[in-house]
């Protein structure tokens, strides 16, 4: 811990120390238990520490004065803030350190003396002290003290360190103090502080109402339990438990605040008897006195019974007749018999109807209205079902009209007619009179305009008489509890009580105040925390807030903390606040990996100088190192082992630590997986994740006759696997590729081999007769025997046969009407052919004389003349062209077209 963050524990602590017995209303904001005299100590230190030449008050009082010392005995300016500086550091550390020792520490200074001085001693007395207050009481239960249970626990708090705590002013009750005691919660209270609250209480109440300000006498009430006193009971003299002896002397062989004496107090309930017990805190045991009573029932005879517990049952069965004149009691003895659970038939009022009824309650009405002719003769009775005679009719008496102003007495039969006159009925809003004539029903409402002025008086306005006026202003005054405004709108002045909570923080700093916002201090908290030892045996109840300042009760149990380290057990000791003491024995803890144990002394929690150490800046210094608990492992273990290698090639001595089996470096030998060779790495361990090398050779074995690959796999023991790999390879017709296992091509026979290089297509080969085989694709050659079907004709082509292709050789011949039928086409074609003969002889005529007539002509011609001639010639040539192909297409058309006939007439 640094000396920055050590500063504020040392103010914590005199602050602490610095409490008085002020009330928290009278602190003003400084919080509960906190007094100005202890504000203004926080910041000063200790007169001991001030009059020290090194301490921190000479520290601060050098500081501030430093010119003043500087002028006394001049030194360098630098070692003097040094020095400083280094007293102030170590004055803090010392504080500090002194707070952390003593945190744990009761607020009562006596108590904890005596526990510390003479612990066995002090236990020795006080059980001496409730054997003594409980004598009597013990004498008349023949030593049975289960009754004292409560009474006990107040009288032990007594004497417990931080037990009884004001809840005023947060502090401890001590033994030597005035204190006052409640009749209802048994709380202790220091006498001034009870006295503060009583008449603070008594002032807010009556401050809230200005009409009895002052002269009221308002009750107080409790801190803890809200108990009302009346103002007369405002304590004002210290008065033992039982109200006896005033100023009671501190008798250090008396519980604290006694008189001694037997308390005398009547019980509760009243039994006229009085308590036995010596003067004492809390409430009173159960009266102890024997009595002769009988039974709940009085049928038993009288015994003796403790008066606290007299009442008893015989069991007998209580055999009573009920209220409902049927049924007997059948439950056992007690005081009073409940109402019959039984149900029975029973009428109802007028006798009409009848029903299961609970026999508790007899009486029913039914919803028949009754039916019966009344006096008058003309009507009937209309109540329900009812007993004894019928109601006399409601028409019968004197009768008046609706407003009232007219009275007539008519007979039942006849209805009263208004009178006519006005009605002048008080209306609702208690002010005017119905205008209207006297009528039947209700009158309506007021609507006359008033001026009417508003709830808080401040404006005033014409309105209607039954509206009522509230204007819009806000009322600014303070509630009752003097920290809200009111804000409700036209507040005739009788703000109502504020309605929000109080939220504040208590004096426990751990609750905020539950209650309505109020005036005043809170409530103090009434939660309780218990403050246990370490094993839990030994409670103590604190009030909520001091348990951080609450030493833990002693506890004479042995210490229940598990041993922090492996062993079973520890040194056996009483229950004690902080760490158990660090375990000396031998750790025999079983080594890691072998059946030795270890030697060294326990090493679970062992200090170890810790190499972080936080400081609060630069300026601070390490204090010195610090240690931290910490776990150590177990040593090695060195114990020499025989342990073979991992090809079990040797035996060596290995220590036991690094125990198993090691490598010599060898080649390992064994044989590998595949069988064929052996392991060639160096001596190794064979686990699950480190194995032999495996063998990259490849397999080496003879493949079956016809397969060209080599097997697949590595090295391995057994048969080969059959090949799967695919031989590709040109079908017989040589055009498409397959792809055959080779397997399969291996094992097959001749037959299967030429089905398997078979592509199952037509041949594609050509016979010598010029058509395609019609096979399927088959190895070797073709079959030249064709079968397919020619047409052959004859020389005219005229004639038509079909013979198989393999028969082709032979011709067919001409009959007579193919000879005739060439006859006739070979004239046609002569005929044709000197037609155009002719025609190109005329046109080479016409050619001929047309050039002629040209070089007659002969000089100089015209433009347009020899135009027309390039034309004529451009024409001429044209005409000769067409002369040429004349001559040449002609005899091909007529040739084909002789050709054309004679096929149509020979297939015709």
């Amino acid at each position: 811990m640094t000396s920055r963050r050590r500063t504020p524990l040392l103010q914590t602590a005199e602050s602490v120390e610095a409490v008085t017995m002020e009330p928290a209303w009278r602190q003003a904001g400084r919080g509960r238990g906190r007094s100005q005299e202890g504000q203004g100590e926080r910041s000063r230190p200790p007169q001991k520490e001030r009059e020290k030449p090194g301490g921190a008050g000479g520290a601060w009082g050098g500081g501030r004065g430093g010119r003043m010392k500087t002028a006394e005995t001049p030194e360098p300016p630098q070692a003097s803030v040094q020095s400083k500086f280094e007293e102030i550091r170590k004055s803090n550390q010392a504080a500090a350190q002194r707070l952390v020792e003593s945190h744990f520490s009761s607020s009562s200074d006596e108590d904890d003396d005596d526990e510390d001085v003479a612990a066995g001693h002090q236990d020795g007395k006080r059980g001496k002290i409730l054997e003594s207050t409980f004598t009597t009481y013990a004498n008349q239960t023949g030593g049975d003290v289960t009754g004292l249970a409560r009474t006990g626990q107040y009288v032990s708090d007594l004497f417990q360190s931080g037990a009884l705590t004001c809840l005023i002013c947060i502090a401890s009750v001590k033994r030597t103090q005035e204190v006052w005691s409640c009749s209802s919660c048994f709380s202790l209270f220091h006498l001034p502080c009870i006295q503060k609250w009583a008449k603070d209480s008594a002032f807010l109440v009556s401050s809230v109402t200005d009409e009895d300000f002052g002269q009221k006498q308002h009750p107080w009430p409790c801190p803890k339990c809200r108990a009302e006193y009346p103002p007369s009971a405002t304590p004002n003299r210290y008065m033992c438990y039982c109200g006896k002896v005033q100023d009671p002397p501190a008798d250090p062989w008396l519980a604290p605040h006694s008189c001694g004496s037997v308390c005398q107090k009547e019980l509760k309930p009243t039994c006229g008897h009085t308590c036995l017990l010596l003067c004492h805190p809390g409430p009173c045991p159960p009266c102890p006195k024997m009595v002769s009573v009988s039974c709940l029932c009085g049928k038993a005879k009288p015994l003796p019974r403790r008066c606290s517990n007299k009442a008893w049952s015989c069991q007998q069965q209580c055999g009573r007749l009920l209220p409902c004149k049927q049924h007997t009691c059948t439950q056992t003895c007690h005081t009073e018999c409940s109402p019959c659970p039984r149900v029975s038939v029973q009428r109802c009022v007028c006798g009409r109807e009848q029903a299961e009824r609970p026999c508790a309650a007899p009486r029913w009405n039914c919803q028949q209205m009754c039916g019966a002719p009344l006096c008058c003769g003309n009507h009937v009775c209309e109540v329900l079902c009812h007993d004894g005679a019928c109601p006399p009719c409601p028409r019968s008496v004197s009768r008046s009209c609706p407003c009232g102003k007219s009275k007539s007495a008519l007979p039942c039969t006849e209805e009263v007619m208004p009178c006519g006159d006005t009605c002048d009925r008080r209306l609702s809003c208690g002010k005017h009179t119905c205008s209207m004539r006297c009528h039947r029903g209700s009158c309506e409402t007021c609507r006359q305009e008033v001026e009417k002025e508003c709830r808080c008086g401040k404006y005033r306005k014409l309105m209607p008489c039954h509206r009522e006026y509230l204007c819009d202003s806000k009322c600014p005054k303070t509630r009752s509890c003097q920290r809200h405004q009111c804000r409700r709108k036209c507040c005739p002045g009788n703000c109502p009580p504020c309605d929000q909570s109080c939220g504040r923080t208590l004096g426990c700093r751990n609750h905020k105040c539950p209650s309505g916002c109020h005036q005043g201090s809170c409530y103090p908290c009434p939660e309780s925390v218990e403050v246990r030892c370490p094993c839990g045996s030994t409670v103590l109840s604190v009030p909520c807030g001091r348990e951080r300042s609450t030493k833990p009760p002693r506890c004479k149990e042995p210490c229940r903390c598990p041993p922090s380290c492996h062993h079973p057990t520890r040194e056996s000791h009483k229950c004690h606040p902080g760490p158990c003491p660090s375990c000396k024995q031998t750790c025999l803890l079983q080594l890691p990996g072998c059946s030795h144990t270890c030697p060294q002394p326990c090493h679970d929690l062992v200090l170890v100088k810790s190499q972080q150490v936080q400081l609060a800046g630069p300026w601070e210094q390490p204090s010195g190192p610090a240690f931290v608990k910490k776990a150590l492992p177990c040593p090695p273990c060195e114990v020499p082992i025989p342990t073979a290698c991992f090809g079990e090639h040797e035996v060596s001595p290995v220590p036991c630590h690094r125990q198993g089996r090691f490598s010599c470096s060898r080649p390992c030998g064994r044989p590998l997986p595949c069988g064929n060779h052996n392991c060639a790495k160096e001596c190794h361990l064979v686990t699950s994740s480190s194995k032999c090398e495996v063998c990259e050779e490849g397999c080496s074995k003879p493949r079956p006759p016809g397969c060209p690959h080599p097997c697949p796999r590595p090295c391995h023991p057994g048969d080969c696997p059959s090949c799967s790999q695919m031989i590709r390879q040109r079908c017989h017709c040589k055009i498409s590729m397959l792809y055959v296992e080779c397997t399969k091509l291996t094992s097959a026979d001749e037959e299967t081999k030429v089905t398997l290089g078979s592509c199952n297509n037509q041949c594609p080969k050509e016979l010598l007769c010029g058509h395609r085989c019609k096979q399927v694709c088959h190895p070797g050659e073709c079959e030249e025997r064709c079968q397919q079907r020619v047409k052959l004709r004859c020389a005219c082509r005229r004639i038509k046969k079909e013979f198989p292709c393999s028969q082709s050789d032979q011709s067919v011949q001409c009959d007579d009407a193919c000879r005739e039928q060439q006859r006739k086409v070979s004239q046609m074609k002569e005929a044709e052919l000197k037609a155009a003969q002719e025609e190109e002889q005329k046109k080479l005529q016409e050619e001929l004389e047309a050039f002629e007539k040209r070089q007659q002509r002969g000089g100089r011609r015209s433009k347009k003349r020899g135009r027309r001639e390039e034309v004529d010639d451009e024409r001429g040539r044209m005409g000769w062209w067409k002369r040429c192909a004349a001559f040449v297409l002609v005899p091909l058309g007529g040739a084909l077209l002789s050709m054309a006939t004679y096929y149509l007439l020979t297939t015709a």
